[in-house]
């Protein structure tokens, strides 16, 4: 929002809405001496927790000019309540991506929103919930022409005579996101190593996905925009560092653990380095999958390219907005700021405020019918 903006009229109030209820791990990290790993860290190992990136969202919002306040629900409808009908917000800015433990509640939460009809932030609830089954997401991406590499899911410990993949393949949970049961051994390579990991992923997370590996570059490609929509400058993974035994991948390890060596290993190159050719190639793709899947307001994809050809991972609604973090880096690249890309997210929510209900109109009083006299002769 502009200053003229701003003066104009009355400033927007935005809830920036998360659920955090254990124990934030990145709290605990602050007592770790980095002199004590037996590695030396390439980055900080006190990393911020969820409650200070959300209160960092609403600082920046309320530089921006909203009247903006962070608020936890930690798993309490009640507290939803309040938020929805005893203090409304013009705008939720949502961060809530379960509820009691459930990921599968983050769309029920977004609908919930819908239902006292206040605008918010990102994806509604058929994008939310389709994108959280990877399996699903596929066969979306398949029917409207994305590339996505081939693929098998299996639900019970048994590999078909016939797989019909080739190695190398990747094994996955089908139903977690965020890098979950994803590490050093998810790469398969071998044939004799499937079954052991297949039962392994089964027993730990359910239903497996397997995927053909795509050994090349790896990029988050970040889209935001409705009517307007941009691609913004895509983020590169650097594996180069990496020990030669440990796969090219973002293990959950790499993404999440600063007490990891392999954290501090994997470097990140923003714009990533594209011809003009293959950026297109990207682009197009990228722009496809937002639309096939339904999302609005901003996304990042996870992207594979081998040789000249783009291959869709997985497509993230609601990505994580951390400063200086993959989307961000990318909307920073592009040139704005942390305030004017949270803002905008905000007057994409806004813009679909329903209109106020319009008063009711009295009836107007029947005027009573007056009889003419009869002509006189």
């Amino acid at each position: 929002m502009s200053e003229s903006q701003a003066g104009k009229e009355p400033k927007k109030s935005v809830v920036v809405l998360y659920n955090q209820v254990e124990d934030d791990w990145y709290e605990k990290l602050r007592t770790v001496d980095p002199a004590s790993l037996k590695f030396t860290p390439e980055y900080p190992i006190q990393v911020a927790t969820a409650k200070e990136e959300y209160e960092d969202i609403a600082r920046a919002l309320r530089r921006a000019g909203y009247r903006a306040r962070a608020v936890n629900l930690e798993n309490d409808l009640r507290k939803l309540e309040r938020v929805l009908k005893r203090s409304k917000p013009d705008v939720i800015f949502n961060g809530v991506e379960y509820f009691h433990d459930d990921a599968g509640l983050e769309a029920a939460v977004a609908g919930m929103f819908d239902l006292y009809r206040i605008p918010y932030t990102g994806s509604g609830p058929f994008a939310l919930a389709l994108c959280q089954d990877k399996v699903l997401t596929k066969r979306v991406l398949e029917d409207h022409k994305v590339p996505t590499p081939r693929f098998k899911v299996l639900y019970e410990p048994v590999l078909p005579k016939r797989l019909g993949l080739r190695y190398p393949l990747i094994v996955k949970p089908a139903f977690e996101d965020a890098s979950t049961g994803l590490d050093e051994h998810s790469v398969i390579r071998e044939p004799e190593l499937l079954t052991p990991r297949l039962n392994h992923v089964l027993n730990e997370y359910g239903a497996v996905l397997i995927e053909e590996f795509i050994e090349g570059r790896e990029l988050h490609v970040s889209v935001w925009g409705n009517e307007e929509t941009e691609v913004l400058p895509p983020v590169e993974f650097d594996f180069s560092r990496l020990p030669p035994d440990y796969p090219p991948i973002i293990s959950y390890k790499a993404k999440w653990d600063p007490l990891a060596e392999v954290y501090h290993q994997i470097h990140t190159i923003c714009p990533a380095p594209l011809t003009k050719s293959l950026w297109k190639k990207v682009e197009e793709v990228a722009m496809r999958a937002y639309w096939a899947t339904e999302c609005r307001d901003y996304v990042r994809l996870d992207i594979r390219v081998k040789g000249n050809k783009p291959y869709v991972l997985e497509v993230n609604p609601n990505p994580d907005l951390t400063e200086g973090v993959s989307f961000m880096d990318s909307a920073e690249q592009a040139g704005y700021t942390f305030e004017e890309s949270l803002a905008y997210l905000v007057e994409l929510a806004a813009a679909r405020r329903p209109p106020p209900p319009e008063p009711e109109r009295k009836p107007e009083p029947e005027s009573e019918s007056v009889e003419e006299p009869p002509p006189q002769n």
